[in-house]
């Protein structure tokens, strides 16, 4: 007969009063560290997930005190895109972050290699009244600059005004993107003028590619900034809606669909949402950008 070996028993050995007190010290210890950021972070998503969550409610859910959907309605957003003139926001808000960043990075850019890599006389004064523009709120030369671009361009109802001195520089994009470049190394600018690089020519061959962290984070300010800017557009484009944008359009939705709330934050959702995602596809090159910047004076 086939003698069966029977697998030997394994005793765990009893914890020690030591052991667990080394446990629970590592326990208190990760939550004394983590909590903070934990609770950090709820503070920041729990407003985004209920939000998400109303979007997806019925019209009488939403007036309730539900946290869940009873019934997923998707098709609020489709109500949402359905809403006569929202399409013609996003296209407007498209085109005003979009070739607004365009024009702002290529016009921040040379401003501020000459700022951080040449010398000349009254270099620093430059530098000073770039600083004392991020000072200047936009609210106090309001007036005179409606009046330029309404009265005597006529302009208004387009957004134009907003667009156009994007193309001229922007004081806060050429301070930063001069600062990450103070981080440069000048051997790598003198060995290319060595090889016979002209200025023009070091700036797009050199410094850009090593420059490409900063400018990412330039691009992604400017983009935020006109994507959810609505004090321009309420100023220059109020008086014509098929030149709204989506921050300025969602006060007049919100002002449709007053009791609507699953709606009005269905439509916050998708304003959200291309804002969210660029973020989180760019946020190395931005935290990079960011994190580089302001090493050297």
């Amino acid at each position: 007969m086939a003698q069966v070996l029977e697998k030997p028993v394994q005793v765990k050995a009893p914890v020690s009063p030591a052991e667990r007190t080394a446990r629970r010290r590592t326990l208190l210890q990760w939550i004394a560290v983590h909590a903070l950021g934990v609770a950090a972070a709820l503070f920041f998503v729990l407003p985004f997930v209920f939000v998400f969550l109303t979007s997806l409610m019925t019209d009488s859910q939403a007036l309730s005190r539900d946290l869940i959907p009873h019934t997923w309605q998707w098709s609020n957003y489709h109500k949402v895109f359905d809403t006569p003139g929202f399409l013609t926001w996003w296209k407007n808000t498209l085109i005003y972050a979009g070739l607004g960043t365009v024009l702002t990075v290529v016009s921040s850019i040379p401003v501020a290699y000459a700022l951080a890599k040449f010398r000349f006389r009254g270099r620093n004064l430059s530098l000073m009244l770039v600083i004392s523009m991020m000072m200047l709120p936009p609210q106090v030369v309001i007036i005179p600059m409606y009046l330029f671009w309404a009265k005597q361009l006529d302009l208004s109802g387009t957004l134009w005004p907003l667009i156009i001195p994007m193309a001229f520089g922007d004081a806060f994009s050429i301070f930063l993107l001069r600062q990450f470049l103070m981080t440069i190394p000048n051997e790598y600018l003198d060995a290319a003028k060595v090889d016979g690089c002209g200025e023009l020519r070091t700036l797009l061959r050199v410094v850009l590619p090593m420059a490409r962290p900063g400018i990412a984070a330039v691009a992604l300010f400017q983009f935020f900034y006109a994507w959810n800017d609505y004090f321009g557009p309420q100023i220059y484009a109020s008086e014509n809606p098929g030149a709204w944008t989506l921050s300025y359009g969602l006060e007049s939705f919100k002002g449709a669909h007053h009791t609507d709330w699953n709606l009005t934050m269905a439509a916050t959702v998708l304003v959200m949402a291309p804002v969210i995602l660029v973020f989180f596809f760019a946020q190395k090159a931005f935290v990079e950008g960011v994190t580089l910047t302001g090493v050297k004076g």
